[in-house]
C-alpha cells in the first residue's frame, strides 16, 4: 500500500471576486495584505476559512462592519 500526497489548492475571494493565489509560501494574512494595495478596505478585513471542499481550501476576506465617523 502506498501513500499519495496531494498538494492542497487554495482559493481566495473578496466581495464575490475570485482572487488568484500568489503562491503557497504566502500565509492567508500575507495574501490579504498583498491584495490590500488593490482593495484598501482589506487592511481591516478578517480572514474566514478555510472551508474545505475536495482538495481545495477556500478563504474569504470579510470586511469589518461599522459606520465611519458617526456616533449614536
Amino acid at each position: 500500500m502506498s501513500i499519495t500526497v496531494n498538494q492542497l489548492a487554495r482559493e481566495f475571494s473578496y466581495n464575490g471576486v475570485a482572487l488568484p493565489d500568489p503562491g503557497p509560501t504566502f500565509s492567508p494574512e500575507e495574501v490579504r495584505d498583498l491584495y490590500s494595495a488593490q482593495y484598501p478596505e482589506l487592511t481591516t478585513a478578517s480572514v474566514d476559512g478555510p472551508d474545505m471542499s475536495r482538495d481545495i481550501a477556500t478563504y474569504k476576506f470579510v470586511r469589518a462592519a461599522g459606520a465611519k465617523g458617526a456616533y449614536a
